[in-house]
């Protein structure tokens, strides 16, 4: 495994961690009457982190949830067709993701926009999220151009 992909992994991995603390401090904390105000809002920023980098760890190591149950019973040349309109939309659906966030994020640039208890910054969110979506953007579209090269359908 990469030095890049076991980076990833663990910043994925420690962001389910500090989920799983926040969460607890915050039940413990009701319980024992001192309560974690803004937990919530510090949950939805780590679960940002930990589901768009996992998207992009998915899309690294071509483990999405696929439906196995009809494409395992085509034939060879019926299945690449199948897995190559698959990653193509796969790509298309992550570019309008992306150009959606980019969008907004873009459209609030200038609004200081910020989590109102604890102050979270929804800039620093958009823009991770758009640098996963991008990542996955371009992880689909490497696997579209080795396929295309390994099927011999390079240009001139």
């Amino acid at each position: 495994m990469s030095t890049a992909k076991t980076l990833v992994i663990w910043i994925g991995g420690l962001a389910l961690l500090a989920a799983t603390l926040v969460d607890t401090f915050a039940v413990i904390g009701r319980h024992v009457g001192l309560p974690l105000h803004g937990s919530i809002e510090l949950m939805q920023a780590i679960v940002l982190v930990s589901g768009s980098v996992g998207l992009v760890v998915a899309t690294w190591d071509l483990s999405h949830a696929r439906v196995r149950i009809v494409v395992e019973r085509l034939s060879p040349p019926a299945r690449r067709v199948a897995d190559l309109f698959s990653d193509l939309l796969t790509l298309a659906f992550v570019l309008a993701l992306l150009a959606g966030s980019v969008w907004i994020m873009a459209d609030l640039w200038d609004g200081y926009e910020q989590s109102e208890l604890v102050g979270v910054p929804w800039l620093a969110l958009r823009l991770i999220a758009n640098v996963c979506l991008l990542a996955c953007a371009v992880l689909l579209a490497l696997r579209l151009l080795r396929r295309n090269e390994r099927e011999g359908g390079g240009g001139a």
